[in-house]
């Protein structure tokens, strides 16, 4: 969303019995916390939503930001998902708080007023609890948004007690409970007023940056360098967020104001030269909010619309593919319904599930496979895993394979090129490989094992 109590009693809510708008998306549950307090201006209960995954425990966990502080439920069981711990934040009524994960760590932020603080957050006691190792205003005490890519925490719009950033990088490198501050864009760039969002692909950022644009980053690990940009476009108004699939040069962005844009799919092949494609909406005057790839379908957290999942890969002839409306009644006692609804997805989960966040109803559990043209026995959460994550020198992968059928595993960088092909190994029950990765670089890399006639993917991340 554009600038502008620890409880006590849970309610767990199943919707099934109100009347949901939906197509090829169906509910497991949704969960719902009676006693968060909403916050004065919009009357926002919750926002943000992310995922992890407990390898070893082999446990899905969502991570769900709510107006005082920040939950922690196990969603292992879709259909039942449980409270495991809460963390208050530095202040009540937040509007904004963002995630991301690096190793069985969460890092929280938010960019509502002091005191407000980053928090670090280990997630190796789930399901038990959580552990709280970094909590202070010391590094900033404001970020509107973060990204990880390899070992880099990207802050978009990050003030400290002294200086504001449009947006800052911290190394987790050296020690993930304290990450160290790297570089500011305003030192290479300083015509960009604010990043409020970006996505960042092998070091390489595509920032919205609000009414400015989208511009387009290397980042050398010491400066930015800049590689292009795109100011105009049809429909253009406040760039808000993008994202793009592994393998693919097609982004999808999404711009918040004025209300009810369209949504814009780009070419960022050349970035020197980003190629406009085509616009594509939900066909009503909601607002577009967050984009997460999936394959060649895109899911946009809709705002008044729910959850919106589209099929992209012909960018002149896109087409919707299912949706789930979080919020059919849209609110009519917001002071400003337009800023109701679904805020935010998470849609790598292993197991195939997707988390929608609602800003009024809580944390979403959705079955999306007939949207995105999956099979149920490629989302099978007990039959792959893939440890340690992030790894160093060596990647273990565990799958469950029938019948002795032959298995091959292919490590690929994010542009989709094959980078190791293993031999077809065959197991009869359950099996455990180990593929070397100390040649690889730092970065971000897609797993692809496949058997049969299912596919397996994770993405991983070598130190």
């Amino acid at each position: 969303m554009k600038k502008l109590l620890l409880p006590f009693c849970l309610l767990f809510v199943s919707l099934n019995s109100q009347a949901q708008v939906a197509q090829n998306i169906t509910l497991y549950s949704s969960w719902n916390d009676t006693l968060v307090p909403a916050e004065p201006v919009y009357q926002i209960r919750y926002n943000s939503v992310w995922g992890w995954k407990n390898t070893v425990q082999n446990k899905e966990y969502a991570i769900l930001g709510a107006s005082s502080g920040t939950y922690f439920i196990d969603v292992t069981n879709p259909s039942a998902p449980v409270k495991c711990d809460f963390v208050p934040g530095r202040r009540s009524n937040c509007i904004w708080r963002e995630f991301k994960t690096f190793s069985h760590y969460a890092y929280l932020v938010s960019d509502d007023s002091p005191p407000n603080s980053l928090q670090i957050v280990d997630l190796n006691y789930l399901p038990d609890s959580v552990h709280v190792v970094y909590d202070s205003n010391q590094l900033f005490q404001n970020s509107h948004t973060v990204f990880i890519d390899g070992h880099y925490l990207y802050c978009g719009y990050n003030r400290t007690l002294t200086n504001t950033y449009s947006m800052a990088v911290y190394d987790l490198a050296p020690n993930p409970e304290l990450p160290v501050f790297v570089r500011g864009l305003n030192s290479d760039d300083p015509s960009i007023n604010l990043v409020h969002d970006m996505f960042v692909r092998n070091d390489t950022v595509y920032a919205s940056c609000g009414y400015q644009g989208l511009y387009v980053y290397k980042f050398t690990g010491s400066n930015f360098v800049s590689l292009g940009s795109l100011t105009s476009y049809p429909s253009n108004g406040y760039n808000h967020s993008s994202t793009m699939a592994p393998g693919s040069n097609k982004m999808v962005f999404c711009d918040e104001v004025p209300t009810g844009l369209p949504v814009k799919v780009i070419d960022v092949s050349t970035p020197s030269n980003v190629v406009f494609k085509s616009t594509f909406s939900s066909g009503s005057t909601a607002t577009p909010h967050n984009p997460y790839m999936v394959g060649e379908h895109v899911v946009i957290a809709y705002y008044q619309d729910g959850l919106q999942i589209f099929d992209v890969s012909n960018p002149l002839n896109v087409t919707r593919s299912g949706y789930y409306d979080t919020s059919p009644s849209n609110c009519p006692t917001c002071p400003n319904p337009n800023y109701s609804g679904c805020w935010g997805a998470y849609v790598d989960l292993p197991s195939g599930i997707i988390l929608a966040s609602d800003m009024q109803n809580g944390l979403f559990i959705l079955d999306a496979g007939a949207a995105l043209g999956i099979s149920k026995t490629t989302l099978e959460t007990d039959a792959f895993s893939v440890y340690p994550n992030p790894v160093k020198d060596q990647l273990n992968v565990k799958i469950k394979a029938g019948g002795g059928s032959a298995l091959q595993v292919t490590i690929c960088d994010l542009n989709g090129k094959s980078i190791l092909t293993e031999q077809e190994f065959s197991t009869l029950n359950t099996g455990q490989y180990s593929i070397s990765t100390s040649a690889l670089s730092s970065g971000l890399y897609l797993l692809k094992v496949s058997q049969v006639d299912k596919i397996y993917y994770s993405k991983f991340s070598k130190l």
